[in-house]
Order: structure tokens, then C-alpha cells, then sequence
């Protein structure tokens, strides 16, 4: 039996040069490099489809919440977008994990660049604050016409730091959160009918009693004024030379500007002695299509009679 030698032993083992030892390293290296890289790639496309879906599923739980026909686009806009970059962000911190990077000391220095970020940006603070409050409170939604820090337009855009207005002559008024939310806030759409109140004027020679009935009679036959309440003219205001009166009426909130204007000019014109301009006439709804006879089968149709005629 031989007996083993330690003197033996690096003759046994084969050489390995250095470089095959680094080559080896690096190859080793580079696999686990990319697999990371493949492993945080899909985590990163998981992450942007599963935001857009969960973004799309909020929207869609807001709306049945809601219970509104059609749901508020603003309220769905701002938990999807609120959604989407919560799980962004989530995926983005496990990307970082998986690529090996401390995420601790990442997010500690986040924290006290937020603060700083923070304590610098108060006013757009104020304002994510106020969007907040609006979106909670709901004194307007998209479409409604607002007046608010001495603007008048209807809402066309709502986030967190800005409400866009577009005014009756197409002008785009961007407006703060935080003005907005600290001004007073008229909304004339919220409501289904509006009142109009058209303040006149006459001499006083003016036949006081002639003048209402014509004056009633005209805003009556107008059929953009609601005929459940009847019009009413009131004399507000007496003097030496001049009677003050309002005719009330009732009618619907994007109706409201025209049939102001048009009851104005009628009570001037009846003033005046002249004949009032007839009211206008709304366009009638189309008829509904008639549906196409069906030609019949068989002898019921003239086709089929024909072909079934006996040869002579």
C-alpha cells in the first residue's frame, strides 16, 4: 500500500493561470449583472402595466362610487393619477433593491430633500393643499361656468396646483388652488334653472298698465322661458321722470345671458312705442327615420309572385 505524500500535492492539481482565474470572475460577474438587469426589467414593465391597470380599475370603482351619470372626470382623474404614481414608485424602489442599491439611505435622503424642497415651495404647498380641498368638497366640476377672483368661463382643467377657465370670448385663465379656494366661488351651472332679472326703465307718461301686459305677454311667448312659473313684472322704483321696474323669469342656466339680452331689447323697444322683435323659434328635433319595409319571402313579395307565376 503506497502512502500519500504532501510533497505531491501541487503536482497534482492542475496549474491555473491567474488571467483564467480573473476571466472566470468577471464572467461570473457580468451573468449575475445581467440577470439582475433582466429580473429588474421585468419588474420595471410589470410596474408600468400593472399602474395603468390599476389606474384604470380606480377610475372605474370612483365612477360606480359616485353613483353619477356620466361619473366626475376630475375625481377619477386624480385617484388614477394618485394610484398610478403610488405604484411607480413602489415598483421603482423594488427595482433599486433588486439592482443591489440601499434604498434606506436613498429614502432618508429623499426625506430631507422633501423637507427642504418643502419649506421652499410653500405657495405650490398651499396650492396641492387647496386642489386637495376642492376635490374633496366639490364647489365646481369640469363644465360647470364658475365666477371666482373676478373671472367668469367655464372649468375645462382641475388638478392638484391650478383650475383652467375659458372665458365666453376664448381666453384660457389659469387660476391658482389657492386663490381660488380662498375667494368666494359662484357656480351658475350647478343648479337646473337659473332666474333672470331684467331690470328696465320707461317714462313715467308711459300707460303703466298697457305696457306690463304687453311686456308679459312677450316674455311668455318666448319658449326658452319655463312655462311651469309664470313671468312677472315688478315695479322696483319710482321717480319724477321715470318708472323702474324687473321682469322675472325663469329659464334654463346656458339659456340665461341670451334671454336677458332679448328681454331687455323688448322692454326698450315697447318704450320706445315700436313693436318687439318676435321671439326665436328653437329648431325642432328631427324625425325619427322610418325603418325600411323588408321585402317578404315567397309569394308574399312581388319578386317571389312573379317567379311563381305558371309559364303560359
Amino acid at each position: 500500500m503506497s502512502s500519500f505524500n504532501l510533497a505531491d500535492v501541487p503536482r497534482l492539481i492542475p496549474k491555473v493561470r491567474p488571467e483564467e482565474i480573473v476571466a472566470a470572475d468577471l464572467i461570473d460577474r457580468a451573468t449575475q449583472i445581467a440577470i439582475d438587469l433582466a429580473v429588474a426589467g421585468v419588474i420595471l414593465l410589470v410596474t408600468l402595466w400593472a399602474s395603468r391597470w390599476l389606474s384604470a380599475l380606480a377610475k372605474a370603482a370612483v365612477g360606480r362610487m359616485t353613483r353619477q351619470v356620466p361619473p366626475d372626470a376630475t375625481l377619477q382623474s386624480f385617484i388614477g393619477s394618485a394610484v398610478r404614481y403610488i405604484v411607480v414608485i413602489v415598483g421603482l424602489v423594488a427595482v433599486l433593491q433588486q439592482l443591489g442599491v440601499k434604498t434606506t439611505s436613498i429614502l432618508a435622503v429623499l426625506g430631507a430633500a422633501s423637507l427642504a424642497v418643502g419649506l421652499a415651495l410653500q405657495g405650490a404647498l398651499s396650492n396641492v393643499a387647496a386642489g386637495v380641498m376642492i376635490l374633496a368638497l366639490r364647489p365646481y366640476r369640469v363644465g360647470d361656468v364658475i365666477e371666482t377672483t373676478g373671472r367668469i368661463g367655464t372649468v375645462r382643467g382641475l388638478d392638484l396646483f391650478t383650475t383652467e377657465l375659458t372665458t365666453a370670448d376664448n381666453l384660457k385663465v389659469v387660476i391658482p388652488n389657492s386663490k381660488v379656494f380662498g375667494d368666494v366661488i359662484v357656480n351658475k351651472s350647478f343648479h337646473e334653472r337659473r332666474r333672470v332679472d331684467a331690470v328696465f326703465r320707461i317714462p313715467i307718461t308711459v300707460d303703466l298698465a298697457s305696457y306690463v301686459a304687453a311686456l308679459k305677454t312677450r316674455a311668455a311667448a318666448d319658449p326658452r322661458i319655463m312655462g311651469d312659473a309664470e313671468p312677472v313684472v315688478e315695479i322696483t322704483g319710482m321717480a319724477e321722470a321715470w318708472v323702474e321696474g324687473a321682469v322675472r323669469v325663469w329659464t334654463l342656466p346656458h339659456d340665461h345671458p341670451a334671454v336677458m339680452a332679448d328681454l331687455l331689447l323688448a322692454a326698450r323697444m315697447l318704450a320706445a312705442g315700436q313693436t318687439p322683435l318676435p321671439p326665436p323659434e328653437l329648431p325642432k328635433p328631427a324625425p325619427p327615420k322610418a325603418a325600411r319595409p323588408r321585402p317578404g319571402k315567397g309569394r308574399k313579395s312581388g319578386l317571389g309572385s312573379l317567379r311563381s307565376r305558371p309559364k303560359a
